[in-house]
């Protein structure tokens, strides 16, 4: 199987907005290889292009064109100022724009984590160029009948503290955290899951689900699922870069749910593929038990005891339900 791909940065046309506004198209660092129909591969927080490194290229030896872009905010792609610059209509103009910066018309688009918001909002705003979907771990979920943070508010009872994405929502504090340490944030994170009852244990009887503010507190759960140089690359990138614009993903959840509120709405009609994890604490497979009626062509598999970073932690298995997929519908 040939290596990953060195990254090649990749200039965007003009970004088409909502009411017809434009802005100029950024520059983005992208991984790319093989030959075929194209798989667009979408990361989350915090991560890189790098984290779909077991995946570029085995589909590119199973027949597909894969692209792995460091998004909007992350690694060597561009990372602009404003929060706002950060919102849904961004970050998928942002793919649909590589889509023709690449000369490429549709591709089937692969999201993890807050990638997998991303790419199931494709089909609601580009929809002429989305060939099929699939989540990692990441449900398409229904429009919320409030703005999201409300609805996080009122389940921590006002302790912003105690969710990391309302801790995060305040500019400059979650940063000044995590930049000072990313040594520790990736030692700490990137590793295999854990029974569901482990990590409650650990949130204890307030439930706290913060563990970004208080890394040096929590011993390590679960076994290490980088190399050592794996781990050190995300370190080196993160400490040249820091975590803003990534964060500033979250800053928009609200501003998204207000300006995009056709996501969630109607189903989706391409063909939706969705891997479930079932030892991800914060994306658990249940939440995915409403994508039927959202998804007029849905298959959905579940890997036992594999935590969040599915790629990463499992690769063979979702590099194997990934092309099977994709050679029965798109090859």
């Amino acid at each position: 199987m040939q290596r990953f791909p060195a990254a090649r940065r990749v200039a965007l046309p003009p970004l088409r907005l909502p009411g017809g506004g434009t802005e100029p198209g950024l520059s983005l660092s992208i991984h790319e290889q093989g030959e075929g129909p194209a798989v667009v591969l979408s990361h989350g927080f915090p991560e890189l292009g790098y984290s779909w490194r077991h995946q570029l290229p085995a589909l590119a030896a199973a027949g597909f064109r894969a692209i792995a872009p460091d998004q909007r905010g992350y690694g060597a792609s561009d990372a602009p100022e404003p929060i706002a610059a950060y919102d849904i209509h961004h970050l998928c103009g942002d793919l649909a724009g590589l889509l023709d910066a690449l000369g490429i018309e549709r591709a089937v688009f692969v999201g993890h984590d807050w990638g997998g918001f991303v790419v199931w909002a494709m089909p609601y705003l580009h929809p002429d160029r989305v060939a099929g979907v699939v989540g990692v771990n990441t449900p398409l979920m229904p429009r919320a009948p409030l703005p999201p943070t409300q609805l996080m508010r009122a389940m921590v009872g006002g302790a912003d503290e105690k969710l990391y994405i309302l801790w995060f929502q305040k500019p400059g504090v979650a940063e000044a955290v995590l930049d000072a340490q990313p040594g520790l944030v990736f030692e700490r994170l990137l590793r295999g899951g854990v029974p569901f009852e482990e990590i409650a244990a650990r949130m204890g009887p307030d439930f706290d689900m913060n563990p970004f503010r208080r890394l040096a507190e929590l011993e390590p759960l679960g076994e290490e699922i980088v190399t050592p140089a794996e781990r050190a690359h995300y370190v080196s990138v993160f400490a040249r870069t820091g975590f803003r614009g990534g964060i500033n993903w979250y800053r928009n959840f609200d501003r998204n749910w207000e300006t995009a509120p056709e996501i969630g709405q109607k189903p989706i009609e391409v063909p939706c593929l969705m891997v479930t994890a079932e030892w991800d604490p914060a994306l658990r497979p249940e939440m995915a038990g409403g994508m039927p009626a959202l998804c007029r062509d849905l298959e959905t598999v579940m890997i036992p005891r594999c935590g969040h970073w599915t790629q990463q932690e499992r690769p063979d298995e979702l590099n194997r339900i990934l092309v099977d997929w994709l050679r029965r519908r798109f090859a």
